[in-house]
């Protein structure tokens, strides 16, 4: 049985994975309304990665026997001045969550919850993945610049493709 604490903290977690998925199609969304295919392929991807880390926490409750509830999520939509602050709000939030799924171990960790801990590892690895991520594309845009740098970023990240992540239930 899990720790009411630790199952609020993961219910919390379902509702901020889903805003981040609404956030990343809002950056799709900035992408395509500038003609960057390749970012905003990269975005729609990080999208779904977002929605499938939602429905992990959430079959995790329900498979420990919690009931899940959502909020409602918060409009994400922001204006952005140049094609690198879409790129920072993304390392940004991903550092958000980063510091969320860590106080979900802590509480775990407090809780002697043992299993939640060991779920909690694939998401705690997963994240040092996601800022990596937004770290190189940071780093990347940087190098490449505007003008013909620009448009072979933008080709090089139309290539990334889905994986649903690896993570097994029980």
């Amino acid at each position: 049985m899990l720790n009411e604490k630790v199952a609020q903290l993961l219910n919390d977690q379902v509702n901020k994975e889903f805003f981040s998925a609404y956030l990343y199609l809002d950056i799709a969304n900035h992408y395509a309304n500038e003609g960057l295919d390749g970012f905003e392929n990269w975005f729609i991807i990080q999208a779904q990665e977002e929605r499938d880390h939602a429905m992990l926490f959430r079959q995790y409750l329900l498979n420990n026997g919690h009931a899940v509830s959502f909020s409602a999520i918060e409009d994400p939509t922001r204006e952005y001045k140049n094609y690198k602050e879409p790129l920072e709000a993304a390392l940004e939030h991903e550092r958000y969550v980063t510091a969320s799924i860590n106080a979900i171990y802590d509480a775990a960790v407090s809780a002697k919850d043992y299993r939640t801990q060991q779920f909690l590892d694939w998401f705690v690895m997963e994240q040092g993945e996601e800022e990596k991520n937004a770290e190189d594309n940071i780093r990347k845009y940087e190098l490449a610049g505007e003008g013909k740098g620009l448009f072979m970023l933008d080709r090089s990240l139309l290539e990334r493709s889905y994986s649903a992540p690896s993570l097994v239930l029980d």
